[in-house]
C-alpha cells in the first residue's frame, strides 16, 4: 500500500533510512523537524504555492499528441514539466528547499547535479532568495551539458567539476555530501531527487507530487497508463504519487539500459540491482559480488545513477509500480520521433520513458497514455547532433 510518509526509521518498508556521519545526524534530524512544521504551516505553503504559480507557471499543460497518438494507435497525453520555469520538474523542488534553507536562517546552498537541470534550477532559486550556491558537477557531465552549465554560472552559481571516479552523478552526490560534512552549520544540501538519507526522500515526493495533483484535475477520469524516466526517480515519484494503489491504472518506470543490459553498461538499478546503502540509505543499487558500487552508464546524464529513491524500492517489491528499461538507440531514435510529429524536443531522460511506450504501443493500443514529459531537450540538442554525426 501506499505509505503517508515512512516510519520512524525514516524507511519505506526495508528501504530508506539514515546511513550518514554522525557530524550529519543532528542536521538530517533538525531538517526533519523544520520540514514538518513549514508542510503544515499555511504561510510557507501559500508562499511557494504563489512562486509556482507565478514564477514557475503551475499548473503545467496536459497536451494531447494527436499526431503521434494516430500513428501508435493510442490516447497520449503529455503532461508538460519541460514547460516549467528553466525546463523540467526540478523547480518545484529547489524553490520549496530554498524557501525552507531561509526558514532554517541558513545562507549556503550545495547541490548536485548529472544533466544540469536541478543545478540550474538550484541556482535560479538561489539567486531569487538572495542565497550563495555551489554545485558539484562531474566533469563528464560538464562536457556533455556545457549549456546547462554556463547557465547555472549566469545565474551567480559556483560549479565545481569532479574528477573522481568516472565524473558522473554519482561522484558529483558524494563530493556534495563531503562539504556538507564540513560545512553543515551554515549550509544546507539541497539533493535533487527523492534520494539519499532520510527526510531527503520524503521531503522531495512531497514537493514533487504537485505533478500527480495537477494531473488529477486535469483529466476527467484517471489515465490507464502513466510513464516516466527513472533514475533517481523524483519526477516519476512525483506523478506516480498520487496514483499509487488506484484501481485500473498501471504506474511505468522507465530505467536506462545504456548499450544493452546484457553489455553491463546500462543504469537499470531496479531492473539488474540488488539491496544496498547508497549515499545515506538503503535502496536497489548496480554493485558487484562484494558490494563495490558499480558504474551506471546511460546517455542521459540524469539517468547515469547507479541507485534509485527508496520509495521506488518499495514500490517494486510491493508490486505498486513496474519497473522497464529503454536502452540509449531507443531513447535517441525516441527523441527525434517527438521532435518531428509534435514539434516538442524532449530531454533524452524523457525519451526513455517515450521509447518504451513506442516499443510497447501495439500492446497499449486504443489506451489513454500519460507520459510525464519530465524535461525539454535544449540541453541534450549537441550530444544527439553528434551522435547523428
Amino acid at each position: 500500500m501506499r505509505l503517508e510518509r515512512p516510519d520512524q526509521r525514516g524507511r519505506f518498508g526495508e528501504f530508506g533510512g539514515a546511513f550518514a556521519p554522525e557530524t550529519l545526524m543532528p542536521a538530517l534530524e533538525a531538517l526533519e523537524i523544520e520540514f514538518t512544521n513549514a508542510w503544515r504551516d499555511d504561510s510557507f505553503r501559500g508562499e511557494l504555492d504563489g512562486l509556482l504559480a507565478t514564477y514557475v507557471g503551475r499548473p503545467t499543460p496536459l497536451y494531447h499528441a494527436d499526431r503521434l497518438s494516430k500513428q501508435l494507435g493510442i490516447n497520449l497525453l503529455l503532461k508538460r514539466e519541460d514547460l516549467a520555469h528553466t525546463g523540467a520538474h526540478k523547480i518545484n523542488n529547489t524553490l520549496a528547499q530554498g524557501l525552507l534553507t531561509k526558514r532554517m536562517g541558513k545562507k549556503r546552498v550545495i547541490a548536485e547535479t548529472g544533466a544540469g537541470q536541478h543545478g540550474v534550477a538550484t541556482a535560479t532559486a538561489c539567486a531569487l532568495l538572495e542565497l550563495e550556491c555551489v554545485v558539484y558537477m562531474g566533469e563528464k557531465d560538464i562536457e556533455r551539458q556545457a549549456l546547462n552549465v554556463y547557465r547555472m554560472k549566469l545565474l551567480g552559481a559556483t560549479v565545481v567539476p569532479v574528477t573522481s571516479g568516472a565524473g558522473t552523478l554519482k561522484d558529483a552526490v558524494s563530493a556534495a555530501l563531503r562539504d556538507w560534512v564540513a560545512s553543515v552549520a551554515t549550509t544546507h544540501y539541497i539533493i535533487g531527487s527523492v534520494v539519499g538519507p532520510h527526510p531527503f526522500p520524503w521531503m522531495v515526493r512531497e514537493f514533487q507530487k504537485v505533478i500527480g495533483e495537477e494531473l488529477k484535475e486535469q483529466m476527467d477520469a484517471p489515465p490507464d497508463v502513466i510513464v516516466a524516466p527513472v533514475g533517481g526517480g523524483s519526477n516519476a515519484m512525483g506523478v506516480f504519487y498520487p496514483f499509487v494503489g488506484m484501481d485500473g491504472v498501471d504506474l511505468v518506470g522507465v530505467e536506462a539500459a545504456g548499450l544493452g543490459i546484457a553489455s553491463g553498461l546500462h543504469g537499470a538499478s531496479i531492473g539488474e540491482g540488488s539491496p544496498g546503502v547508497l549515499h545515506g540509505s538503503m535502496t536497489y543499487m548496480l554493485q558487484d559480488e562484494f558490494g563495490q558500487v558499480l558504474e551506471a552508464h546511460s546517455i542521459s546524464a540524469g539517468l547515469d545513477y547507479p541507485g534509485v529513491g527508496p520509495e521506488h524500492a518499495y514500490f517494486n517489491d510491493a508490486g505498486l509500480v513496474r519497473y522497464v528499461n529503454a536502452t540509449d538507440a531507443q531513447a535517441v531514435e525516441a527523441f527525434h520521433l517527438l521532435a518531428r510529429s509534435e514539434g516538442i524536443l524532449p530531454a533524452l531522460e524523457s525519451a526513455h520513458a517515450l521509447a518504451w511506450i513506442v516499443q510497447e504501443a501495439s500492446q497499449l493500443s486504443g489506451r489513454t497514455v500519460v507520459l510525464n514529459l519530465s524535461g525539454r531537450g535544449d540541453k541534450d540538442v549537441q550530444q544527439v547532433a553528434r551522435l547523428d554525426g
